[in-house]
């Protein structure tokens, strides 16, 4: 079946590290026929007819330092920053969120859960309020997504807590099954239950679960279809 998306410039940055690159690769390619255009990290420039961009999970750099840190210094960082400047989509992703965070993109920053243990399960997302194409294009529904993360804690102060929320920029928050906010719900301790965040613009996501591995009713679940295909309904 055609894709209406099929000829969206979409790229990946790969950092030394990152292990979802080939599930981001297969889902866009599966679902809306796109070939993402993979970009090294020690690029210093982004093709010239990117529409959107995509930081995948995985452990960049190993994780040393802080997770996201190290990539978030990387020579296509830069680039990066310059098409978010300029209006760009991006997602990040587990790790991408991670080094969204650091890089000063999106606000706030992802601790050790609080279980300080990994964890690898399914986790549901409710969509907070907000006016982004995110929030619209997904409200009014609960999402099953995976989770597979050691640092997914996520941490904002109190003014920052308040200006995501008074900005419409928190879009999910871990769930009940009945799409309760619960403590039993919240599976790394983030603060206000937040598993993703948008920027100002609505233009960049940052979210701890996998879309990507929720891209087919044979992984679990198909829920993340609908998260991507937002993603590609952000791009200009």
């Amino acid at each position: 079946m055609t894709s209406k998306f099929g000829a969206t410039q979409i790229g990946l940055v790969q950092f030394p590290g990152s292990n979802c690159d080939a599930d981001c690769i297969d889902a866009f390619k599966r679902l809306f026929q796109i070939d993402l255009q993979l970009i090294w990290h020690e690029e210093t420039s982004l093709p010239s007819r990117l529409q959107g961009l995509i930081l995948p999970g995985g452990f960049s750099y190993g994780d040393y330092l802080r997770s996201g840190a190290l990539a978030s210094i990387s020579p296509i960082m830069q680039a990066v920053k310059g098409f978010v400047g300029k209006g760009g989509s991006v997602i990040g992703i587990c790790n991408g969120f991670q080094v969204l965070t650091e890089s000063k993109l999106l606000p706030g920053a992802l601790l050790k859960n609080d279980s300080r243990k990994f964890i690898c399960e399914y986790a549901h997302l409710s969509v907070a309020g907000g006016d982004s194409v995110y929030h619209r294009k997904l409200k009014g529904s609960l999402y099953k997504v995976p989770i597979a993360h050691g640092e997914g804690r996520y941490y904002v102060d109190s003014e920052g807590l308040k200006k995501l929320g008074a900005n419409g920029q928190i879009l999910f928050q871990y769930a009940g099954t009945d799409g309760v906010l619960s403590e039993a719900s919240n599976p790394n301790g983030a603060i206000s239950h937040i598993a993703g965040i948008v920027s100002e613009n609505g233009r960049v996501l940052g979210m701890m679960p996998h879309p990507e591995r929720a891209s087919s009713e044979l992984l679990g679940s198909a829920d993340g279809q609908k998260i991507l295909e937002a993603f590609l309904e952000t791009v200009g």
